[in-house]
Order: structure tokens, then sequence, then C-alpha cells
């Protein structure tokens, strides 16, 4: 008797709709007090302090370096001078890839040098060989096995410079896939034009891997102006390249995420997420890539604590200034890894890695019910010129692990016409970044962080079904 009632009891409550859920909101006084940070912070000198500091102490920061054990101590202490009221470190675990030396030249009667650089993750090694030239890809994929045995892969694609930078896809797709095509194609070595949209002769640097079971060749990205060269060249007739490589893998190593927090007024166990990734290539001084995110959200969170107690919003504000990240994510990776417990805690997250240019667009992909709010915070980014877009993608590189199963995140795009003349290469220098630009960045992730760490509501952080995840 009791089951039968049980199971009736039980049937009523399934067959009923949910309630919907309030609408997260974000109050006038929040909006008020937003604005007044986002005013203060244009005037305001700490990102370009910050990002001064680190390119300028440190310098280059490539992950498994001595920099990088630098730049770890660096950003503890710059925390605490910036009054962060918890500072700690998260270990962050990968495998070590060093460049030591590197060149080109191209023999026989045309012998000339060629501004080169090795992709990381290439091995060691020197090879001299007949260059056989791609227009694509797509051509260099379609290679019978073994027809390019003694020869060197060249893939010539040009990347198109645009405000989204969305023709990195294409640039980093040749840098990813390419030295795994020509190898199964039988090539002794890889050779491709850089994925940037400058014209000086400054090689691109970049992570790229082989694909199991095959056998690594040296690779390395010519810079614009000497790939356009050995183009020329090839179009003359058979041009022989001797590429000499001294880098490789070496063991393990140990890094951190370094991590600070400017607590809540009432919840201060709830979290927004801000950052920027701490390491960067070692060609220039990581300036754009990606100092200035890390000046732009240790500024964010430092004003949100020069606030009183008692003015501060509900959550709490994290940064994290992310562990190698050129290399594969690692420490977004690791993050995602250690907190995916405490996913609800996360209100939102976002993350500033693709320079400093001027944020024209903001949106974040959240459900329904949260959208108000996000309104709400366009509406007080709107006098920075950032406009709501549906469009903006979320939500950064090293928090898109903790996206892909189920943070939520947002987007504040940044102008990237320019920062792919600079990525990678010996000019990622402080003296590219413009200080009007880099505090409206500021402006822009201080009033963001505010506002959804006040918020009354969430922003739809849940842990994904293993399945939705993978997706």
């Amino acid at each position: 008797m009791r089951v039968t009632v049980l199971a009736a009891a039980l049937a009523v409550l399934v067959s009923m709709p949910l309630a919907a859920k309030q609408p997260t909101r974000i109050s006038d006084a929040a909006l008020a007090k937003a604005a007044q940070l986002r005013d203060a912070a244009l005037t305001d000198r700490t990102g370009w302090q910050v990002t001064e500091s680190l390119t300028t102490e440190v310098g280059p920061r490539m992950a498994g370096s001595p920099a990088d054990a630098r730049a770890v101590e660096w950003a503890k202490a710059k925390f605490k001078q910036l009054g962060y009221d918890k500072v700690w470190t998260e270990p962050v675990t990968f495998p070590k890839w060093e460049r030591r030396s590197e060149s080109a030249h191209i023999i026989g009667d045309h012998a000339q040098a060629l501004a080169v650089t090795a992709l990381g993750g290439s091995p060691g090694g020197t090879v001299e060989a007949e260059v056989v030239r791609f227009e694509s890809l797509d051509a260099l994929e379609k290679a019978a096995p073994g027809s390019l045995a003694g020869k060197i892969a060249f893939v010539d694609v040009h990347m198109p410079r645009s405000q989204t930078g969305e023709g990195y896809g294409l640039g980093s797709h040749v840098r990813g896939a390419g030295p795994s095509a020509a190898a199964k194609a039988g090539a002794m070595g890889y050779l491709m034009r850089s994925a940037g949209t400058d014209s000086h002769r400054n090689p691109h640097t970049g992570i790229s891997r082989f694909q199991p079971g095959i056998t690594p060749i040296p690779m390395a990205a010519l810079s614009l102006p000497d790939a356009d060269q050995l183009a020329r060249l090839t179009a003359l007739g058979s041009i022989r390249v001797r590429l000499a490589l001294d880098c490789g893998w070496n063991g393990e190593y140990t890094s951190q995420n370094v991590i600070g927090e400017i607590t809540g007024r009432s919840k201060p166990d709830e979290v927004v997420v801000i950052g920027g990734h701490l390491d960067s290539w070692d060609l220039g001084t990581g300036a754009i890539d990606d100092g200035a995110g890390v000046g732009i959200s240790m500024a964010a969170g430092h004003l949100i604590g020069q606030l009183p107690k008692a003015q501060r919003p509900a959550r709490s504000i994290r940064v994290i200034a992310f562990a190698n990240e050129e290399q594969g994510l690692f420490g977004g990776r690791a993050y995602a890894d250690a907190h995916k417990a405490q996913i609800t805690r996360h209100q939102i997250g976002a993350e500033s890695d693709l320079g400093a240019g001027r944020i024209y667009a903001f949106n974040a992909k959240v459900p329904d019910y949260a959208k108000p709010a996000v309104a709400r915070i366009a509406q007080v980014l709107a006098p920075l010129g950032i406009a709501h877009r549906e469009d903006t993608e979320g939500c950064g590189p090293d928090t898109s692990p903790f996206n892909a199963i189920g943070m939520a995140c947002a987007g504040l795009a940044q102008d990237a016409s320019k920062y792919f003349d600079y990525h990678h290469t010996p000019d990622d220098t402080l003296d590219k970044i413009d200080p009007a630009e880099l505090a409206q960045n500021v402006a822009a992730y201080v009033a963001f962080a505010y506002l959804a760490a006040d918020a009354e509501g969430d922003f739809g952080s849940a842990l994904k079904a293993p399945e939705t995840a993978q997706k």
C-alpha cells in the first residue's frame, strides 16, 4: 500500500513542469559602482606598470626555462604588492622543449641565408635537400607516400589580416598539421611561411606536434619576406636548402599557475575568474603575448581590491597567471582538472590573450535567464566603444578547458588587426603596446568582473555530462 502511494506521488512530481529559474539581475547600485571603476581605470597606470615590470625584469619566459621560475616568483611578489588578499600557486607539469640554435641557407648558385625559427616541438638535426613548394596544406596532404623522399617540403600559405584575427586559424593549422603531412610523404624536413601578417624578416614560432607513429623531422618557419624569396627561387628551378636546428625535448618540468584573489563581500567562496598566461616564447619579451593580459587582469583585480570592503562585489575576484599556454594550454587544463568539483562556485570566466588592442565587442554565451545580466554589463561597457554582439566568441585559451566542461565564459574581443605582425616574433616587445589602449582593456575587465561578481543569480556554470563535454 505504501509503495503504491509513493509511486503515485513520484509520478505526479515527475509530470510537473520545473519552475523557471529566476533571471540573473544586476542592481543599479552595482552599475553605478562599475561605471566609477571603469572611468578610474582609464587614467590608472597599473596595467602598464605591471606589463612593463614583467617584460623588463623577467623578459622572455619560455616554459621550462630558468626565466619561467623567475616569472613565477615575480607574479607572487606582484600580487602581494598590489594588495591581493590571497596569493598561492598550483603545480603544472609538462614536457620541456628547448631551443639552442637555428639557421637555414640556400646552397648553390643562388647561395644566401634565410631567416628562420624552429617550430616548438621540432627535433634537432641538419638536413640538406631540394625544396618542393606547395601552395596549400591540402596539396601537401594529397602528396603520395614516398613522393617527397629526400626532399624538404615548403608550404607557402598567406595568412589574411583581420580585426578578429580569424586568419590565424588557417596559419596555425598549417603549422600544426603540415609537419606530419610532410613526414608521411617521406620528406626529411619541413618549412612553412610564418603564420603572421607583417613584412619584416622576423619569423614566427609556435608549437607543433607530430601525429602518433610518425618519426619527427626538423621543422621551421620562414619570415614572410624569406618565404617570398624562396618561392621566387623555386620558380626558377631546383633549389637546395640546408636547414640546421639544435633544439628538442628534454625531460619534464613543473611550473606553477600563480593565483591572486580579492575577497568578496558576502559570497567569498564563489569567484569570477580573469587572467592571462605568464609564459611566452623566447624570441621577444612576451609583451603582447601575454604580458598585456597579465597586466590587464592584475590591474583590474587590484582596482576592485582598493574599494572599501563594504563596497566590494559579493563574490571574490580570482586572477590567474596561467603556466605554459604556448605549448598546449597546460596551465588551463591543470586548473580545470583541479577545480572541476567546484565548477558551480565559478560564476564566469574570461581571459585576455590577444594583445592590448582596443576591446570592440562583448558577449557571453549563457542560459536565457542570465541574458538580462549580460545586457546590463554591456550597458556599462558601451561608453568604452564596446558593442554587445551575439557572435562574439568566448572565452580565452586557458579558460576554454574549464568552459568545455561547463564553466560559463565571456568574450571581450580585442582588435587584432596588428597583433599578428608581432605574435611569436622578436618584435613582441613593450613598445608595441599603446598605453591608452591597454587602459581601455583594464577599464573593460574591471567593469565586467565587478558586475559579474555582484550579480544576483548565476550565469549557468555547471558540470557537463562527459559525452556533452567532449563535443
